[in-house]
């Protein structure tokens, strides 16, 4: 496996997702020689098909504005790929949304800070990115996304989705947002902003012996604040640890490998097979720091790809119980092929696998300990905690955080 191999989160990354898709599973590194544009002998009449059905188009279709090359062609690319059945993981990306997809692994991006994916035919959010317009919006990972500035997005491609949220900080978008558990929809506008990602951040839970860490996405330079952080919480008089992966989209598979080797002595972090069903593991990395630390990890439906990575190894090597609801289930490992114009194509070529041989795709991560947050609550953050009292953190709604609390001390928020 390449050491740049990555996890693909189309986030809207402008929307700043990853288009996980929003990026769906993990990638490697892209392919510098473009592929042969001959036709394949066996494939000549379908190609003079398409050259047919494009010149009909161009000769006869009445609203002349609307024959353009480029949209026409992105279209045929994205239907080829639609076509393959791998909905949400194998996509399309435009040039627009490879630079903002590239941005998002290096912790910066311009956009509203959505991972989304296509799940069941709809365009689901995976997650809010933390400080983000969308995650001070009140988005929340599951809800769907009906509309776009007023405008029905039913048989929309994730790209052209993606296309139209997408826009430069200081320009507005307004999203059309259900919610699964009754119908209702609401129309939130949201204001594109520059967002910088801060991986890494902890705070001792009031009231507590308790580190609450969390990790917001697994962008470059992620298992360095890590280390970091863990320094910084050695010199803290603590009984646990509290590792918070809520939410989070993932981003790059050697950064959750170099993150779950921080907490593992031994052992494998995944497992990857290819199309042939060869298996290959991916060994823990040597020189944790905080392989004895007691833990429990956080998860929920928006702990996605690189996060569902860290989380199946913990659970795997036993070594952190898993509390929340089943994580998002992205887990094909990606391959970007880039086309001439700087548009590219990720497609699967791979599988990952938890250490224990199960597979993620589609099926997520199963909590040990499962906890649904109560309706409209939303999960803590460490920023939030600093200001709060043992009695606040009590009467808190994160179910979550206050069960991962008690696994740990027996005393929930105190």
């Amino acid at each position: 496996m390449s050491p740049r191999r990555r996890t693909i989160l189309f986030t809207l990354l402008a929307i700043a997702v990853l288009v996980t898709a929003f990026i769906s599973g993990a990638w490697t590194e892209s392919r510098t020689q473009l592929l042969s544009v001959d036709v394949p002998a066996n494939a000549r009449a379908d190609f003079d098909l398409m050259a047919e059905a494009w010149n009909l188009i161009q000769k006869d279709y009445v609203d002349r504005s609307a024959v353009q090359p480029q949209p026409m062609t992105y279209g045929a690319i994205s239907g080829m790929v639609a076509s393959l059945g791998d909905t949400g993981h194998s996509v399309f990306l435009s040039p627009e949304m490879v630079k903002e997809e590239q941005d998002l692994t290096q912790g910066h991006f311009e956009g509203v800070g959505l991972e989304v994916q296509v799940k069941n035919g709809q365009i689901v959010i995976v997650a809010p990115i933390d400080g983000s317009p969308a995650k001070k919006a009140g988005l929340k990972p599951g809800e769907i996304i009906t509309g776009v500035d007023g405008q029905d997005i039913k048989g929309l491609t994730l790209g052209q989705v993606v296309q139209k949220i997408m826009g430069p900080a200081g320009t507005s978008v307004t999203l059309t947002i259900e919610d699964p558990r009754t119908g209702q929809t609401n129309d939130v506008k949201l204001q594109r902003a520059t967002i910088e990602i801060q991986n890494v951040t902890w705070h001792m839970l009031p009231g507590t012996r308790v580190v609450h860490l969390r990790i917001a996405a697994f962008s470059k330079g992620v298992t360095q604040d890590l280390q970091q952080a863990l320094q910084d919480i050695q010199g803290q008089d603590y009984d646990g640890l509290i590792l918070d992966l809520r939410s989070n989209p993932g981003g790059l598979l050697d950064e959750a490998v170099g993150v779950s080797s921080e907490f593992l002595s031994s052992g494998y972090v995944l497992k990857v097979r290819n199309a042939q069903g060869e298996i290959t593991p991916i060994a823990v990395l040597p020189g944790g720091t905080a392989t004895e630390v007691k833990m429990v990890a956080l998860i929920n439906g928006g702990t996605a790809s690189a996060a569902e990575i860290v989380s199946g190894a913990l659970q795997s090597a036993q070594r952190a119980v898993l509390i929340g609801e089943t994580t998002f289930g992205t887990g094909t490992v990606l391959n970007q092929f880039p086309l001439s114009d700087g548009s590219a194509l990720m497609l699967a070529t791979e599988e990952w696998l938890t250490p224990d041989g199960k597979s993620i795709w589609h099926n997520g991560i199963t909590p040990d300990v499962q906890v649904t947050l109560p309706a409209g609550a939303s999960p803590l953050v460490p920023e939030e905690e600093a200001g709060m009292t043992a009695s606040q953190l009590a009467a808190t709604d994160d179910a979550q955080l206050l069960q991962a609390i008690q696994s740990l001390t027996g005393a929930p928020g105190s």
